[in-house]
């Protein structure tokens, strides 16, 4: 499967929908763009790993403000490094989950697994990847899906 506007709407959609429903308050979406040197990586990244019709990767990376803030929105006011990591694992698996009732069961999904800080994470050279910007109550973060 070769990522198209389509399927890339898919992603924008479901961010769309998720902060909507969490906080009542809308993203904006920045425009996707092709991944190139430049690091996206922040604070807390989720990673999403992605089989079958697709193989390849979904990440969800905030600096800690924004996954504070988005706690908060739930009514809760722990902001423990495990608990900063556990929404955004959520986020990236609530918006994985999401585009696989979209792309079918044959899109399987993997465990989040969450890295903190901006070191380790290594993004795969050999596929088209995209990144698509979001900012909530003036927080970027970033949502890259890097599929082939």
């Amino acid at each position: 499967m070769l990522m198209n506007e389509d399927d890339l709407q898919v992603f924008i959609d479901g961010i769309i929908h998720y902060f909507d429903q969490m906080s009542g308050e809308r993203p904006i979406v920045d425009t996707p763009y092709l991944k190139d040197e430049e690091d996206v990586v922040m604070d807390f990244t989720g990673v999403i790993g992605i089989s079958g019709r697709s193989k390849g990767a979904i990440y969800f990376t905030a600096m800690q403000e924004l996954l504070k803030e988005l706690i908060r929105s739930t009514g809760h006011d722990d902001f423990s490094q495990e608990m900063l990591g556990d929404m955004v694992g959520e986020v990236a698996n609530t918006l994985s989950g999401n585009a696989r009732k979209e792309f079918g069961a044959n899109f399987m999904i993997s465990v989040p697994v969450v890295i903190v800080g901006r070191a380790g994470i290594k993004m795969p050279t050999s596929i088209r990847t995209f990144v698509i910007p979001i900012i909530w109550r003036a927080n970027k973060s970033y949502l890259i899906v890097c599929l082939e």
